[in-house]
């Protein structure tokens, strides 16, 4: 996702995404360990999704 649409959601949107890209997180953190994730740049990209998010609520509460 774009942070460009990330930042038009609210908090509410932007904490349910959250909580999907988490879940994500933890099941490729899970594939990873038992040698079934095909590409490990996944869980990169995931954590740099999360971290966004994580940003940009801060700024709206602000």
């Amino acid at each position: 996702m774009d942070v460009k649409e990330l930042r038009e959601q609210d908090i509410s949107q932007l904490n349910e995404t959250l909580m999907t890209l988490l879940k994500e997180h933890f099941e490729l953190r899970m594939q990873h360990k038992t040698a079934q994730l095909a590409d490990a740049s996944k869980l990169g990209k995931t954590k740099r999704s999360i971290a966004q998010i994580k940003t940009i609520i801060k700024e709206k509460q602000a």
